[in-house]
């Protein structure tokens, strides 16, 4: 359900249960994480996480929510592994974000989206607590009060608003997503990894 396809120094972790609308798993989670944690020893300097199919995640699998994946520590250690990584990553948003999914994606230096994704966290009417570090990168991307509209509000938002909130960085059609993926990682699989991890290190 987590596929990892190295093309050269570029990794593509890809969310693959499409039946599903890829709703995360504990044992997703956990390839999710196993694959950013060696991808810096295994020669990548770029990490692209995508879908397949129209929706790049509906967030957690509602059954293995309620038997107590909603307060996994799984969701920090994808994240936080994510995160980790020296090198730069993008989520190429095949489609609409929501729930859980979103710490993997708001975890990224850059995030795609296709014209058609719309970006909803529904905990407040859920009764699950975000996790731990989503909040704090959420407010980060688009500010205090937008982040409580998401995460309070129950607020959905598309592409071209998260645009304009900082949220994604670009849009592109689902056809060109990748392409535009490897576009913004082209310079950094062009350069020596060690000066790759030192930019990243200087922004932060």
């Amino acid at each position: 359900m987590i596929r990892v396809e190295d093309e050269g120094q570029l990794r593509v972790i890809r969310l693959d249960r499409p039946d599903k609308a890829n709703a995360l798993t504990g044992a997703m989670l956990e390839g999710i994480a196993a694959a950013a944690e060696g991808a810096w020893a295994a020669g990548a300097k770029v990490l692209v996480l995508t879908g397949t199919g129209r929706v790049f995640s509906a967030g957690a699998d509602l059954d293995a929510a309620k038997a107590g994946l909603a307060t996994d520590p799984v969701w920090e250690r994808a994240s936080a592994a994510v995160a980790a990584f020296p090198g730069l990553t993008i989520a190429a948003l095949n489609g609409t974000l929501a729930g859980g999914a979103f710490g993997v994606a708001l975890a990224c230096d850059l995030r795609i989206a296709v014209p058609g994704a719309n970006f909803f966290y529904p905990v407040m009417r859920l009764g699950y607590r975000p996790q731990p570090s989503d909040p704090g990168r959420l407010a980060a991307l688009v500010g205090p009060a937008r982040a409580k509209a998401i995460l309070m509000g129950g607020l959905k938002i598309g592409a071209a608003e998260a645009l304009d909130w900082g949220l994604v960085d670009r849009i592109a059609e689902p056809e060109v997503l990748m392409d535009a993926a490897r576009a913004l990682a082209a310079d950094a699989l062009a350069a020596d990894p060690a000066h790759v991890a030192a930019i990243k290190a200087m922004v932060g």
